[in-house]
């Protein structure tokens, strides 16, 4: 089945993944692009995959605890095992407030140390920073087997336009 059409943006990167093993590794992969102070939005329907790449994210940047969907308790805070920085983990489904709710999570304190990933964030996060990573995961809906899932990454920002994201394709 084909991904939802969406508007271009010359400086989308789009990817097919057809594994949760291809996920983790994207996630692995785009953890050596993630530096302090970076925004991760992850957009995509339950079941996507957003947690499976959080999950290769996690393992990419060396950071302390298994990622687990953080539904319950908001947010999860991975210490980095090394010098990196710490992976936060935030699942905003349940938060219908937008960045009300959001500033009661203090997440604009973390930004400059850590890398903040925010499950569901569309429309509640993006005043927390200029700069962000928009990763959009569409797969096929109803009742299917399908592990096939198309992602696609927009940087928003100055930051974004120095990464390169097209790395991510090789």
């Amino acid at each position: 089945m084909e991904a939802p059409a969406a508007p271009h943006n010359p400086a989308d990167t789009r990817l097919t993944i057809t594994s949760p093993e291809q996920m983790r590794e994207l996630g692995r992969r785009l953890a050596k692009l993630l530096r302090a102070g970076d925004l991760v939005m992850l957009t995509g329907e339950l079941g996507a995959g957003k947690t499976t790449l959080t999950r290769g994210l996690g393992e990419g940047l060396g950071v302390r605890g298994a990622v687990t969907s953080p539904t319950f308790v908001i947010a999860r805070v991975h210490p980095s095992l090394g010098d990196g920085p710490p992976l936060v983990h935030v699942d905003a489904y349940r938060l219908s407030g937008g960045l009300d709710e959001m500033e009661d999570l203090d997440l604009d304190v973390s930004l400059p140390d850590s890398v903040i990933v925010v499950e569901w964030g569309e429309g509640k996060v993006e005043e927390l920073a200029d700069d962000r990573l928009r990763v959009v995961i569409h797969r096929a809906v109803g009742d299917t087997t399908d592990e096939v899932r198309h992602v696609t990454l927009t940087g928003l920002g100055r930051r974004w336009t120095e990464a390169d994201l097209e790395t991510l394709t090789a």
